[in-house]
């Protein structure tokens, strides 16, 4: 997991570098002073030598300087590398999630993919900068303060040896068993991310049914859980820095008392037990900057499993090695296709499926809710693989081609209508991002979008609030239309695209499409059948199956679940509906 992580550092391995080296550098300058010190107090202070004073203080200034610029150095570096590091990992994960194909898509939930992205990250950058300064800083301290406190009195020392070796023993254990705590803690924030980013999304709908109470509430729950996760694993954790100070203090006390008595004894000097109550404090600050490092690893390494399972993740669509570059027509063929979300269901969702469309044929589809409709259409594009079968673009299994080629040449308007925030232009070029102002108006004449965006102050330069918020339904799915447009697709999928749009302006979309972009392959899924009723054909799909299909007056001859939504749309028989087709 180290190697993998450590394989982002890439340009800021220089920095990384010089980091520790600059830890060295203010470590070894903080380990000379105390020496120094000690001097001054034998040699100085009781040998009445003013100038030995004056010039080993100057001395000690300019260590401390030294050793000022080391640790300004080891800061300026280790930002640097920590904020390099986050920036590529926070990079790789967003690239990967924009190769996931829908069924990656389906195992991660936004709410979790935005933890990753920001929270984990975050956690992992502070880890780094940690491990880079204090990691290298801490032990590195102790031990040459460990080093110079047995060169001064080896019996003194052997006592911070043995403390020590006792609170490395009890930080293992504790630092173990609150590391599960925190996995568990991300998982929370997960569902806090997803309560948060559920309710922003629908606040309208929040508001219209003043649920205001019950989302604080489901809030309050999920922030509590949080809350709980971390006391517990705190709990594990805050016995320790007691525990630190108590040992070292006992220490300076039983070095204290050996100390005075050594001293009585001439074995020892006064400065030298100042030094060696220096190094203790050296000890005990590494000590607790050691905790500090195991707490944000603990943290960090449970972050790191769930970046590392974005990037590991590899989609379950890929390019084949000599991919088709070219869409030779928009016909589709569906030739025996079954297709499931999930491999261990039970039952796939589409059966059995044998369809022939050809190339610039309107095709309408309608069936009851989680008849499979958008399943099917899925398939054309390659969102999702089939389970069995074949799906053909052009005469040619939709696996060969290169994704960007197939989807560029199939333009799906999706069931979800999305917007992002720019002008009304900036979204149109999502589906061409070269279209001229004239090839974009002239789709969303086609798309009759300009009825609308004419009446705008600012027409095509209108500011589009993130998600569409500040436009209609229909006209948000109109602008969908007119990007798809955009694209010169020679397949265009419309799933359930116009089900905001008035009957009147239905039709005008119908009509348009037949004069403007005859040569392109048509679906249209509806639940009107009005929108369907002037295509080529019509398929009826229920439960997953084609339960009919023909034109308009074929399918009220002889299919009676259209036959009977027909009369229910038009007021001969009220009780009829797709979802009560039996």
């Amino acid at each position: 997991m180290i190697k993998k992580l450590l394989a982002y550092v890439k340009e800021y391995r220089a920095s990384s570098i010089m980091t520790p080296v600059m830890m060295i550098g203010e470590v070894l300058c903080e380990m000379i002073i105390p020496v120094l010190m000690g001097r001054i107090v034998d040699q100085g202070v009781y040998g009445g030598d003013m100038t030995y004073i004056v010039h080993t203080g100057l001395i000690m200034v300019v260590v401390a300087v030294i050793g000022l610029g080391f640790g300004i150095g080891g800061g300026v570096f280790g930002a640097k590398a920590s904020a390099g590091f986050a920036k590529n990992l926070r990079k790789a994960e967003y690239d990967q999630i924009q190769t996931f194909s829908f069924a990656n898509i389906d195992r991660f939930s936004p709410s979790s993919l935005v933890t990753r992205l920001t929270t984990d990250i975050t956690n992992i950058q502070n880890a780094y900068m940690m491990s880079l300064r204090m990691a290298i800083r801490a032990p590195m301290s102790m031990i040459i303060a460990m080093i110079m406190s047995f060169l001064i009195d080896a019996r003194l020392a052997s006592v911070y040896l043995v403390a020590v070796i006792f609170l490395g023993i009890v930080l293992f254990f504790v630092m173990n068993t609150a590391g599960k705590y925190f996995q568990k803690v991300f998982d929370k924030y997960d569902e806090l991310n997803e309560s948060v980013q559920e309710n922003v999304s629908a606040i309208r709908v929040v508001k219209a049914y003043v649920r205001e109470d019950h989302e604080i509430s489901k809030f309050t729950k999920a922030a509590a859980n949080i809350y709980l996760m971390f006391v517990s694993a705190e709990k594990k954790i805050v016995g320790i820095m007691p525990l630190m100070q108590g040992v070292v203090y006992a220490c300076i006390l039983l070095i204290s008392w050996f100390g005075a008595h050594f001293i009585i004894d001439e074995t020892l000097t006064t400065g030298s037990l100042m030094s060696l109550l220096t190094y203790c404090m050296n000890i005990l600050m590494s000590l607790m900057m050691l905790a500090m490092v195991f707490v944000m690893i603990t943290m960090s390494n449970a972050s790191a499993k769930r970046i590392l399972e974005v990037i590991d993740a590899r989609s379950t669509l890929t390019n084949p090695e000599n991919p088709v570059m070219e869409v030779p027509d928009g016909s589709v063929d569906f030739e025996h296709v079954d297709f499931a979300y999930d491999e261990k269901a039970k039952e796939p969702v589409l059966k059995d499926i044998c369809l022939h469309i050809d190339s610039g044929e309107s095709l309408g589809i309608i069936g009851s809710t989680g008849s499979a409709k958008t399943s099917l259409v899925h398939l054309i594009d390659r969102l999702y693989d089939v389970t069995s079968g074949t799906v053909k673009v052009g005469g040619i299994d939709v696996r060969k081609y290169d994704l960007d080629v197939l989807r560029r040449r199939v333009s799906m308007v999706l069931q979800k209508n999305v917007l992002f925030s720019g002008t009304i232009y900036d979204n149109l070029r999502w589906g061409d991002k070269n279209a001229t102002d004239e090839a974009c108006r002239e789709a969303c004449r086609i798309a009759c979008a300009d009825e609308f965006i004419n009446r705008f102050p600012d027409g095509y330069n209108t500011w589009i609030e993130q998600g569409g918020s500040n436009v209609s339904g229909g006209q948000k799915q109109r602008l969908c239309i007119a990007r798809a447009i955009l694209r010169k697709p020679k397949i265009l999928i419309l799933d359930d695209s116009t089900s905001a749009v008035d009957t009147a302006t239905d039709a005008k979309i119908r009509k348009a499409f037949a004069e403007e972009i005859p040569d392109t392959t048509k679906i249209i899924i509806a639940q009107r059948i009005s929108s369907v009723q002037h295509c080529d054909r019509i398929l009826v799909m229920d439960d997953g199956r084609v339960n009919g299909e023909g034109t308009h007056e074929e399918l009220l001859k002889n299919n009676r679940i259209y036959r009977e939504v027909y009369e229910s749309q038009t007021g001969v028989n009220a009780e009829a509906d797709f979802d009560q087709k039996n």
